[in-house]
């Protein structure tokens, strides 16, 4: 709920610039993460593109690996996040080219990463999708669930065929 909370206040503080962070989970069982932490940029893009800062998310990650004894099995690096403000909250193009090179990218040594848009919006709804992305397949829709198990009432999914990861957030 803390996460779904975060959200919403920065995609309102952000008004119509886009902003994001980085993701960060837990592994509780077979495909089944929960979400640890997420960060928020602290620069904005424009109201149709977002630039993420490397080294401000290599930062996050250092102190999230060093607040969980750097368990790796246990406890990594899970994806990206960044809003949509004019546009559905569907990945673009470019946002899927970004996601392939993260996973095909040696240095990251992730087997998948999981890209979550976000959009705020009537009466302060999150409107999201998630993405699951692996090297040679394609995409994958996550679902993103609350703590119960139960899509959160906050949040509305977009449906883009079928789901097989969970995110319990």
């Amino acid at each position: 709920m803390a996460h779904i909370q975060l959200l919403v206040q920065t995609l309102k503080q952000a008004g119509r610039c886009e902003t994001g962070g980085v993701l960060v989970a837990e592994h509780v069982g077979d495909d089944t993460f929960r979400l640890a932490d997420l960060s928020v940029q602290a620069t904005c893009g424009s109201t149709t593109h977002f630039v993420r800062d490397p080294a401000e998310h290599r930062a996050f990650l250092d102190a999230f690996f060093d607040r969980t004894g750097h368990n790796y099995a246990r406890y990594n690096y899970f994806g990206e996040w960044h809003s949509h403000t004019i546009v559905p909250p569907i990945p673009s193009t470019e946002d899927c080219d970004t996601m392939d090179r993260i996973v095909r990218d040696p240095n990251t040594r992730a087997t998948f990463s999981v890209l979550l848009v976000a959009r705020l919006g009537m009466w302060r709804t999150l409107a999201i999708s998630a993405t699951a992305f692996r090297d040679g397949h394609a995409p994958d829709p996550v679902d993103v669930l609350d703590e119960d198990g139960r899509i959160h009432p906050k949040i509305r999914h977009l449906r883009i065929g079928r789901r097989r990861r969970l995110i319990a957030i």
